[in-house]
């Protein structure tokens, strides 16, 4: 594993910042919950949610590094990932079933670049319903799974980079550099509806926020190994400490 952000810190006192990749079917809520019992800390918060099919860079804060969560969340964000043309479903990607299907056999790769370029810049973008976006305290997600549709207010946003890496009919292969707040599932959306097919999000991943890259971040299962293997030796230290 290459070097790691994370070194030793005291976690529930000035607190600690964990650079994680997060795994598949994961929901950021867990990831948090899984820090808070690691390390026995109570004060832990993330910079940026990831939905459960997203895997890649989460930025979570412990002890008084929380007052630090803002600084990584106004950081532009990377992302990789992958969509269906041809489709449609609510959420925009493959969490819910498909509502629509066109055939994409005619939209050439020219034409997916051209529309991935005029995406460029700032504009506004409305939270999807399928999202963690709060309205009467409730997420929107919770009404969406009810069929209901509630009034959203549309955000500024900015993409700073939509790069199609590679067509492989019907699935695009993109990179995604972005402002704090897009739904890249959104764009994707808009994306087919430009193009007259639809698409849908198949994969995600957050491959760098700001400076800090999903290189250099450790999977849950690797913070866990860190761990004991530091609590360990802090350990032993302490013993060869006492006996001398």
């Amino acid at each position: 594993m290459s070097e790691s952000y994370v070194q030793s810190y005291d976690y529930s006192g000035e607190g600690a910042v964990l650079f994680i990749d997060k795994s598949l079917d994961w929901t950021s809520f867990d990831v948090v919950k899984k820090v808070r019992a690691l390390f026995d800390v109570r004060k832990v918060g993330h910079a940026g949610t990831l939905d459960p099919q997203a895997t890649g860079l989460m930025i979570v804060c412990t002890g008084k590094k929380t007052k630090s969560i803002e600084q990584f969340v106004r950081l532009e964000k990377e992302y990789t990932g992958s969509c269906e043309m041809g489709v449609r479903t609510p959420s925009f990607d493959m969490e819910t079933e498909v509502t629509e299907l066109k055939d994409s056999s005619s939209v050439t790769e020219q034409q997916i670049e051209d529309v991935a370029k005029s995406f460029f810049g700032k504009q506004l973008q409305m939270p999807p319903m399928y999202s963690a976006v709060k309205y009467g305290g409730k997420p929107l997600y919770q009404y969406a799974r009810s069929g209901k549709t509630v009034e959203r207010t549309e955000r500024e946003i900015d993409v700073l980079k939509f790069e199609i890496l590679k067509v492989h009919a019907p699935y695009v292969d993109f990179c995604i550099v972005c402002s704090k707040g897009t739904y890249i599932r959104s764009l994707v959306d808009e994306m087919g509806i430009r193009l007259g097919c639809g698409a849908a999000l198949t994969a995600l991943r957050r491959t760098r926020i700001g400076e800090y890259t999903v290189a250099k971040a450790r999977t849950i299962e690797q913070l866990i190994e860190w761990r004991n293997t530091h609590f360990k030796q802090e350990q032993r230290e302490h013993e060869a400490c006492s006996i001398h």
